[in-house]
């Protein structure tokens, strides 16, 4: 378990000691993302999280940043979710100064530099557009839409292009002024490292930062109403769909529930779907399902690429597999399988420095403390066929259900969907 230490400026400091390890790896989370913006500002929270990259106080530029941890053979990265944005990295332990010293610049010495801006402007609108040419990775976004509609949860994380081109310099910078403050930041660390050594140094590094107040989002809308069908006609190899169900937010007492319904539906190679499109009736490549958990509000998804002549078998398939899950339930072998398969999947990603501590900052900010890995082992074996029959039956009803599509389609195929959805429970 990690040691936590709240500094007497409000910054939450995380340090778990891995001295079998020969890295150390640190992520300064902040609890700050896309549902924290106002709709003419879609996208500032990822906005900012590249223009901390262009140049910081002490590291004037790109080059100067990537250098200092890419030079000593280390990782630096960033992502923005809807609910935070994450600056982390990993590096031999010898070069732990190095690494936070870099990490305090980003998140609280960005330069902010208006033409660096203007360049950033540009790269994030061809990102976007980027995101609309790979469909595998835009039916996500579509299927956010089709669920969420106009709220921050059914918007890109990325915004649009025009509300990217719209945003002015100083409401970015004011956007960053009133979110990034120690009162939202947790600095997460774990590798080869002592905690006595670390907690001074951390504290040191974001010392004279803005104490400011916990940021708060608006509360989730209820999802749109289902049945419900959002399709992009585009000229592709193959068709890519989604299915979604409203989920469980992650502090739902079914949560685990949750999780072991969803790796025997779509969890890998054992799981239903797989065995059933891919294995039994070669319909598909790429087939399986995932399950996101937000602070009020969740999202369950199936995903499938096939033949564009096979789509509606495999909609069909895995609407069959839906209905029967939520009718029978699962089978006591399934449910010792998939117990030891999410145990196994827990125990193993401990085995990485940057994983770790990734598990440890996100806790604290979900649950304001770091569930033991035994309480989570013993809430899955607690798990039960009945528990999981009672969360199947409430997600996976007809008047829940999104679709989102992208392939070689037209309105004919359009009517047979929408028909498909209305029928076909």
């Amino acid at each position: 378990m990690p040691m936590l230490i709240t500094a007497p400026s409000g910054l939450r400091i995380l340090v778990e000691e891995l001295p079998h390890t020969h890295s150390v790896s640190l992520g300064c989370f902040v609890s700050t993302g896309a549902r924290h913006e106002p709709t003419p500002l879609g996208g500032v929270a990822h906005f900012i999280e590249h223009m901390c990259f262009k140049g910081t106080t002490h590291f004037p530029t790109a080059r100067l940043i990537s250098e200092r941890i890419e030079g000593v053979g280390g990782i630096l990265n960033a992502s923005t979710s809807h609910e935070s944005t994450i600056y982390w990295g990993k590096v031999a332990d010898a070069h732990f100064d190095r690494l936070l010293g870099l990490i305090a610049d980003l998140v609280c010495r960005p330069l902010f530099d208006l033409r660096e801006l203007e360049k950033e402007r540009r790269v994030i609108i061809e990102e976007i557009r980027g995101i609309q040419d790979i469909p595998d990775d835009w039916i996500y976004d579509l299927l956010h839409e089709a669920m969420w509609g106009v709220q921050p949860l059914g918007r890109d994380i990325a915004g649009t292009i025009e509300t990217v081109s719209a945003m002015s310099g100083s409401a970015i910078i004011g956007f960053w002024q009133r979110h990034y403050s120690l009162a939202n930041l947790v600095v997460s660390v774990a590798g080869n490292v002592r905690a006595e050594a670390v907690i001074p140094a951390v504290e040191a590094a974001f010392a004279g930062f803005s104490q400011g107040s916990i940021a708060e989002a608006p509360p989730t809308a209820p999802a749109l109403a289902g049945p419900n069908l959002v399709l992009r006609p585009r000229d592709t190899e193959q068709g890519h769909f989604c299915i979604g169900f409203p989920g469980l937010p992650y502090t739902d007492p079914d949560r685990r529930e949750m999780q072991v319904l969803d790796t025997i539906l779509g969890g890998g190679m054992s799981s239903r779907l797989f065995q059933a499109l891919r294995e039994d009736h070669g319909l598909a490549y790429n087939v399986g399902s995932y399950h996101t958990e937000y602070s009020d509000a969740g999202m369950w998804v199936i995903y499938a690429s096939v033949e564009p002549e096979a789509l509606r078998d495999a909609l069909t398939m895995s609407m069959d597999i839906l209905r029967t899950i939520a009718r029978d339930g699962i089978t006591d072998d399934e449910l010792q399988l998939v117990k030891e398969q999410v145990k196994g999947g827990i125990l193993l990603s401990l085995e990485d420095t940057w994983s770790v501590a990734s598990r440890n900052g996100a806790h604290q900010l979900r649950y304001g403390t770091v569930v033991t890995v035994e309480k989570v082992v013993a809430e899955v074996e607690a798990v039960t066929a009945a528990g999981v029959l009672r969360v199947a039956q409430r997600l996976i009803k007809p008047t829940s259900m999104h679709l989102a599509v992208i392939g070689p389609y037209n309105d004919d195929d359009r009517r047979d969907l929408e028909q498909m959805l209305r029928s076909g429970w």
